[in-house]
This record gives structure tokens, sequence and C-alpha cells, in this order.
């Protein structure tokens, strides 16, 4: 498809949309689409790829995620969308008038964030940008947005001044997701999350693990946590109950939303 020229940091962001809408695209598809040579096309993806936007392999780009590589935030917004709405459903009740919540950086407590806009009063702790922009404004929140290295592909806050802001608050309850859940503990594929995960692990009295059905049984790189340091977890109706009852037996307490 012949593209009209334009100048390169336009034409990334055009590659960019593109890739998180098919996922994976080969060097050489990119560079007929927007009418590119292949060496430019290479370019192209390299800068994606130095900015975390992408996950560059022999002959192609994919923005999907691996068990070492996370998915650009964008790209992870647009995936089991049903199945989030599922579980911020289901999480919401969890939240009451008066709480100290805190939100990590995951597009599935995106989705809860959204529905909890309405209690009231709500204190709110988060380092994840969209959550921030969400709540910032809303006279009946209080908003503390964790500071530090701001993250592009991730869209959130992340190294030392973000855990040492961590290290000195405390919340009711806490909402994480994560990679992967199985054998009894959570999974992360980036050491920079996981570590900035962790710290905000230790800011809720108690902690609320979100996955979708799709997470459930997988791992990464990266073990973050153990199971039991959560109070419930909370999945989407196409869940495996046999997969539940193995992840979750003698561990913490199961919701399966209602589909």
């Amino acid at each position: 498809m012949t593209q009209r020229r334009k100048d390169p940091g336009s034409r990334q962001q055009d590659v960019a949309a593109y890739l998180m809408q098919v996922g994976t695209a080969s060097a050489q598809d990119l560079a007929d689409r927007f009418d590119v040579s292949l060496v430019t096309a290479h370019r192209d993806l390299d800068e994606l790829a130095r900015r975390g936007l992408v996950r560059k392999f022999h002959g192609g780009v994919t923005a999907q995620p691996s068990s070492v590589f996370e998915s650009n935030v964008a790209y992870r917004r647009q995936l089991a969308v049903a199945a989030k709405r599922e579980i911020a459903r289901a999480a919401v009740p969890l939240i009451e008038p008066g709480m100290s919540v805190l939100f990590d950086d995951s597009t599935t407590t995106l989705e809860l964030a959204e529905l909890a806009v309405d209690v009231d009063p709500l204190t709110v702790i988060t380092n994840f940008a969209p959550i921030v922009s969400l709540l910032m404004g809303r006279r009946n929140i209080r908003l503390i947005a964790l500071g530090g290295e701001y993250n592009e592909s991730h869209d959130s806050f992340l190294g030392a001044p973000c855990h040492a802001a961590a290290r000195s608050l405390h919340a009711d309850l806490g909402f994480f997701s994560f990679a992967g859940v199985a054998d009894g503990g959570v999974y992360h594929q980036e050491q920079e999350i996981v570590v900035t995960k962790r710290a905000l692990l230790g800011v809720p009295g108690r902690r609320i693990l979100l996955a979708d059905h799709g997470k459930l049984g997988r791992t990464a790189l990266h073990r973050v946590a153990e199971l039991p340091e959560f109070e419930r977890l909370v999945t989407d109706s196409g869940a495996d109950p046999a997969t539940v009852r193995e992840l979750t037996d003698g561990r913490l307490t199961a919701t399966v939303a209602a589909g």
C-alpha cells in the first residue's frame, strides 16, 4: 500500500500503531506497506525496539509478549478487554468508601480504576500514568502519584524514587496483575518492573491478584511473589475451574467473575 512520504518520526508512529493492531509483521511487509526501503524499515524498527515498543527477531518484529519481553502498554490495552472488564466488575465491590487503595501499573487495574471513580471518598496510590490521568481532578478522590523515572513502553514511573515513595506509604488494599500465575507464584518478564512491583507489594495490608484466564498456568523469566502473599485471586469466566482450584487450593480465595 503506497503511503504519503512522512518524516521518520511520524512514520515510526504509524508503524508502531500498525504493529499494535496486527501484533507481528516482517520487515519486508512494513517496507512495502509504508513505501520505504528495507534498510529504512529496519532503521525504524531499531528505533521502536530501542524505545521498548516492539521486539525484533530475525526477519521481523512483534508487539506480542514472550517469557522475557512484556509488550507495550498500548498493545496490552487491546488484549482480553472483555475478560479484564469482567474482572473489574467482580473486584470493585472490594473497594469501600474511605479506603486507601493501591493500583499497580497494569491494564487490568486500569479497568478497575475506571469503575472505582465514583467511590466517595477514596484515596488512590499509583505509579501508572493512565490511572493518574483518569483520576486527577476528581473531588472525591485523593490521588497520590508515585514519581520516578518515566518508562514510555509501560507508561508508568519506575526506579529508586518510586520505591522510596512506596516505602513511605501504607494502603488498606492493593490490586496487582502480573504476566503469569503458576506453580504457587506470580511471574513477570522484565527486571525493572519486577523490582518496582516488589516495592509496591509492601504498601497495602491486603493484596488482591487480578489475572485473566490467559495468564493462569503461565510463567515468565522472574518469579515476583508467592500466591499466599495475596488474599484473593479474581479471574474471568473463561478460566478453567480445575486450573483455578489447583492454583488457589490452600493458598488464597478465588473469585471467578460471571460472564
